[in-house]
């Protein structure tokens, strides 16, 4: 699958990004997947009561409408997290949308929440037929909403059936007024809901872990205020982080860097990985976290753990990396691991917490 990747990759570059997207979800509904890995046992870990084989994630906004969470879990990923799915279908902002800066490994969309709606994505998640993996479900509001809170609330209901756990995305920069959630008041008021909503629904289905995402442009004092509120309101983890409106000054492209939009890839690593190890030292260990952002590598999902995340998700890595990066990151942290003499991943999260928040981080724009 290498080779073939390395012979189909500069034909991919040629289309619209989001064309060869939709193409890359084609190819995985159809092509013909190797059988799903098997994971060193050193990987395995148990995290918001959920037993992960790996704890490499498929972040949310690759597979928005649960098209392909069976191929990705065969690619590799010890779980996947579908959506942002939101109650009713919505077409998104106005395209071009995606814009790759491939001298920087970076991307930036403005997709705004573009999926098929609930009833879509539900009935996929059904047709699995009791498959075993981790399937995560991220839950937003419609664009033109009229109470954002009940669309989460809407969400939790809808899929509490077949969640492995839920993310509660407030922090896209894409939808208009939606990271203004993050302010302190309005986080208490949707989290009262929406684990309200959870515990109602477990009486049926089971406790499902409900998680928050956050951005990584949160000023500290923000930061200690969701902080506080997650403890307050007993959700059992965080992601950190969603994608940044800032531009780094030492982005090379000078074609998109200014486009409207989230920045993800490589140059979004040290800001969201800064942000997690600020946020590991304010939970104080009362829940676990997952890091995101800018990784492509196992030495970058190594450093995230030792910055405070049990668990990683990518997305952008794949677009420069290929689709059999989940399995090199695994082989690449067991290599690590022996080199290291690390008896498991558990023992190395958090260690360097301290370090990362005295990181030096560049100028913005």
């Amino acid at each position: 699958m290498s080779l073939a990747w390395r012979l189909l990759f500069p034909v991919i570059q040629k289309y619209d990004a989001e064309d060869a997207h939709r193409l890359a979800i084609a190819g995985l509904k159809h092509l013909p997947l190797w059988p799903k890995p098997v994971d060193d046992p050193r990987l395995s870990t148990s995290v918001f009561g959920l037993d992960f084989p790996n704890p490499i994630g498929l972040a949310a906004g690759f597979d928005k409408n649960a098209e392909v969470p069976e191929a990705m879990l065969k690619l590799g990923f010890g779980f996947v997290e579908i959506g942002t799915v939101t109650p009713q279908p919505q077409p998104g902002n106005a395209r071009p949308r995606i814009f790759r800066l491939p001298a920087d490994e970076a991307v930036i969309n403005r997709l705004g929440f573009n999926n098929e709606g609930h009833d879509a994505a539900h009935r996929r998640l059904s047709e699995r037929d009791g498959k075993s993996g981790l399937i995560g479900v991220n839950v937003g509001a419609n664009k033109d909403s009229p109470d954002r809170v009940s669309d989460y609330v809407k969400g939790i209901r809808r899929f509490a059936d077949l969640a492995s756990y839920f993310t509660v995305n407030i922090s896209s920069p894409n939808t208009p007024g939606l990271r203004d959630l993050q302010q302190k008041d309005a986080l208490d008021d949707l989290l009262a809901w929406t684990i309200h909503e959870r515990d109602e629904a477990s009486r049926v289905h089971g406790r499902k872990p409900v998680l928050l995402k956050i951005a990584p442009d949160l000023t500290l004092g923000e930061l200690d205020d969701i902080v506080s509120v997650c403890k307050r309101r007993g959700i059992e983890g965080m992601i950190v982080s969603n994608t940044t409106v800032k531009r780094p000054r030492s982005l090379v492209d000078r074609n998109h860097r200014f486009q409207v939009g989230g920045l993800s890839g490589k140059p979004l690593f040290p800001l969201s990985t800064r942000m997690l190890a600020e946020t590991y030292l304010r939970v104080e260990r009362q829940f676990p976290l997952i890091g995101a952002g800018g990784i492509d590598s196992a030495r970058a999902a190594f450093s995230k753990m030792e910055a405070g995340a049990s668990l990683v998700q990518l997305y952008s890595g794949l677009i420069y990396k290929g689709p059999t990066l989940a399995r090199d990151i695994a082989q690449g942290l067991v290599e690590r691991m022996d080199k290291d003499k690390v008896p498991s991943l558990a023992s190395i999260v958090g260690r360097s917490a301290k370090d990362w928040q005295e990181w030096p981080i560049e100028g913005v724009d």
